[in-house]
């Protein structure tokens, strides 16, 4: 009897160290199969990362291809033509624009008198006109000053540039001198004592501004 009561003591002891072992061979596969995976995941980054230098590799590769076929079809030692500058007027402006055509009307190298001779053309007739008028001959004074008038409206229609004459857009500018022109003309041909213009509607205006 003490001899069966020995031997399950050990049978157990047995059973607990087999028992032990298996865990201890699971354990080792778990620490096997996580370095495993731990090498997989490296090495997947280690390759993403190699795809992405070759990527950056091959586009600036790819950059240095177009500048050589750029410098080798221009000529060599001659400069890209730069772009001519737009005629346009900025959207943002930090100071008072130049009105349309209002450059020097001859060139630089000219004194500034030519440079203005539009300007100074209608200016002279306006002062000849009013020294006509101030003679005595007003009519025909007044008819000088509305005719230099108009002659600054078909130099602003004419020319491209034309100083100090431009005040503002080519069509307002028209607009301006053609009317205080053309007004002025019609009012000396209809100014009393023997007008030369009769224009019924005009008269009337005439007589009721006078009156």
């Amino acid at each position: 009897m003490v001899a069966g009561t020995n031997s399950t003591p050990n049978g157990s002891a047995a059973s607990a160290n087999g028992s032990a072992a298996k865990a201890n061979g699971t354990a080792a596969k778990a620490k096997d199969t996580g370095a495993k995976a731990k090498a997989n995941g490296s090495a997947a980054s280690a390759n993403g990362s190699a795809a992405k230098a070759n990527a950056t590799a091959a586009k600036a590769k790819d950059t240095a291809a177009k500048a050589k076929q750029t410098a080798a079809s221009q000529p060599s030692g001659t400069v890209p033509e730069p772009k001519p500058p737009s005629r346009r007027f900025p959207e943002v402006t930090q100071d008072t624009a130049r009105p349309e055509g209002g450059g020097r009307a001859a060139g630089g190298a000219a004194p500034a008198p030519a440079r203005q001779w539009p300007l100074l053309t209608v200016l002279a007739g306006v002062a000849l006109g009013l020294a006509i008028t101030a003679a005595g001959g007003f009519r025909v004074g007044l008819i000088v000053v509305g005719g230099c008038l108009l002659l600054g409206a078909v130099l602003r229609w004419l020319l491209p540039e034309v100083g100090m004459l431009a005040v503002r857009s080519r069509f307002t500018d028209l607009i301006t001198y053609g009317a205080l022109g053309t007004a002025i003309v019609l009012l000396a041909l209809m100014i009393q004592p023997k007008p030369i213009l009769h224009l019924p509607f005009l008269d009337d205006i005439v007589h009721f501004a006078v009156r």
